[in-house]
């Protein structure tokens, strides 16, 4: 093909400034796309920017404000034209907001884990429903979930909330994939197994965690992934090759999920 597989498509990514969402953001423009990215920090938005270039506008917002969604579309269509897609990427560890194994888990923790994981999500995916339910247009929303909420792992990453927020993300994923088929809307998730980004310096820095590792996510040597090992399938869902794919899950985790892992 002559042209990207994203050619002339606009797409916001919530928790775009960095690790996964940020790496996505360059491979859709390296695929033809324009993108607004969304970070939480000023620091990170900055040097997002300075990496996009022209076809790229990093926003500071914060997901878990119902307006910061809303304020990217709107400014991917006062910029581009249009809006076509949405990938949210937003989320995070609650485990220094009280997540943790369910004995001395802290409803604290429970409601903000939740806040950050899902009720993110739910925001911008509804912003990006009424867009496209408004315009009449179809189009795509792509949602981050992640490997422990099907296959958990009781030594390591004993984050119940955490968890059960992630295997939440399926459940949402696939009942709105179902409501708006009819809308030509497309709704599918990607769930990661441990990715070397920003929230995962904790295990990066843990001998007995990387040495777990080496047999839990086996493909290519035994290593964490890397944010670009997320980067094809992303922008297969939200490209046109993805235009008869909604309500699925890919578990994009180096084997994690098939493989026993030594403790």
């Amino acid at each position: 093909m002559s042209e990207g597989w994203l050619t002339q498509k606009n797409i916001v990514i919530i928790g775009g400034t960095s690790g996964m969402g940020l790496s996505a953001a360059k491979a859709f423009i390296a695929q033809g796309a324009r993108v607004v990215t969304v970070g939480r920090n000023r620091e990170t938005c900055d040097a997002a920017q300075q990496q996009l270039g022209e076809k790229g506008i990093a926003i500071c917002g914060d997901a878990i404000d119902p307006s910061t969604a809303e304020n990217a579309i709107s400014a991917c269509v006062q910029q581009f034209g249009t809006f076509h897609g949405l990938y949210h990427v937003a989320g995070g560890s609650g485990r220094k907001m009280g997540d943790g194994p369910l004995h001395g888990l802290t409803l604290a923790g429970w409601n903000k884990t939740f806040e950050l994981n899902l009720t993110s999500l739910m925001l911008s995916n509804q912003a990006a429903i009424k867009w496209l339910l408004q315009h009449k247009t179809g189009g795509s929303i792509l949602n981050m979930s992640s490997v422990l909420g099907l296959s958990p792992s009781p030594v390591h990453f004993a984050t119940h909330a955490y968890a059960a927020c992630k295997s939440a993300v399926t459940g949402f994923t696939k009942s709105v994939a179902a409501y708006y088929a009819k809308d030509n809307i497309r709704v599918n998730t990607i769930a990661p197994g441990l990715v070397e980004t920003p929230m995962a310096q904790r295990a990066a820095q843990n001998q007995a965690i990387l040495s777990f590792i080496k047999t839990k996510q086996p493909l290519d040597g035994g290593r964490m992934g890397r944010p670009e090992d997320t980067d094809g399938l992303a922008c297969y869902f939200m490209s046109d090759y993805a235009t008869f794919t909604t309500g699925q899950v890919v578990y994009v985790d180096g084997g994690w999920s098939v493989s026993e892992g030594q403790v």
